[in-house]
């Protein structure tokens, strides 16, 4: 190649690539990443587009369901049968690029719970093509008709772009591949309306994606720690399969006590857990949640977490998912 010819090049390429500032290009010289523009989903409050983390990752602030096409405050529950719509915040810059980008938002569902495997535990929502992104933040409306029901889902989405390619390989793991890449968001945010005498049924799964049996943990926390004392109830049915997983594990929990031939009621939200359930590989058996409230002693709302705890690369019991109940006692 002549010296005539690279000069050219060299311009055109001056041109057409937008430049990382120098700040990001120390960031991704240091991580190892390369990227010409860098978009970005918030995977919680405070995430600055920086992997990968190790925090929770199932309760993006960036995705929101909402009943019509205008964007609701907060997201909802989907209506099942119904129209629905799906918002996404796409965040420009991200620390490993700069300038407008365009690309490809897809949205995908599975039901709630943790330990979901990539992409075989997720069912394709729709998405958009084409999606320009300028400096700042780009709001993506993608219509969700015809909602299955029950109506309780985990949702992820996706951003793909030529410039803005994934940092990190994608594996079986939906958990590692969030954490890992910027361009994933995930949540798990479900809203429960508890009237005095009413039960609220909501599907739980608990996962392994791997190749290799597990023992997994169910851990169930009460955020503000006030449910049980304003009235609420909150049973675990595990069912026949995976109380017979439980019992093989070694039957071993903590804060709940047994009121059914595979149901348990929570009696203590500072220790509720059902430890050292076995799953089998790409397996993923469901669990019925039932939130009710036999008597209400005092409205208010509150905010249930249900996780799951296994197994991950060097960690014995991370956090693989969960689902945030947002419960409103009415």
């Amino acid at each position: 190649m002549t010296r005539g010819a690279r000069v050219v090049i060299a311009a055109v390429a001056a041109l057409v690539l937008p430049l990382l500032s120098t700040a990001s290009q120390a960031s991704a010289v240091g991580h190892g990443i390369t990227a010409d523009t860098d978009v970005f989903i918030r995977d919680h409050v405070g995430d600055t587009g920086v992997e990968p983390h190790s925090n929770a990752v199932w309760t993006s602030p960036d995705v929101k369901v909402c009943p019509t096409a205008i964007e609701c405050l907060d997201s909802q529950n989907p209506e099942v049968g119904s129209m629905n719509h799906i918002f996404v915040t796409l965040r420009n810059p991200g620390p490993y690029g700069s300038g407008p980008d365009v690309g490809n938002l897809d949205v995908y569902r599975s039901t709630p719970g943790g330990g979901t495997g990539w992409s075989a535990d997720w069912t394709s929502i729709g998405g958009a093509l084409g999606v320009s992104v300028p400096v700042g933040t780009t709001t993506v409306r993608i219509p969700w008709p015809d909602v299955p029901g029950p109506g309780h889902f985990c949702l992820l989405v996706r951003w793909e772009s030529a410039n803005d390619p994934m940092t990190h390989a994608e594996g079986a793991d939906t958990v590692l591949n969030t954490q890992r890449n910027n361009n994933i968001a995930w949540r798990n945010v479900d809203s429960v309306d508890l009237f005095s005498g009413a039960v609220e049924p909501r599907p739980y799964a608990l996962g392994n994606p791997g190749q290799d049996q597990i023992a997994t943990d169910l851990v169930l926390t009460d955020v503000g720690t006030g449910f049980l004392a304003a009235g609420g109830r909150l049973t675990v049915d595990l069912g026949p399969e995976l109380f017979a997983r439980w019992r093989a594990g070694g039957g071993r929990a903590t804060g709940v006590k047994q009121v059914g031939e595979h149901s348990f009621e929570v009696g203590d939200f500072r220790q509720a857990r059902f430890h050292g359930v076995l799953l089998p590989p790409r397996t993923r058996p469901q669990l019925e949640l039932r939130f009710s409230a036999p008597s209400v002693a005092r409205k208010g709302s509150h905010v249930i977490r249900v996780r799951q705890l296994a197994p991950l690369e060097k960690d014995p019991l991370a956090d693989v998912g969960g689902v945030e109940y947002r419960v409103t006692l009415r």
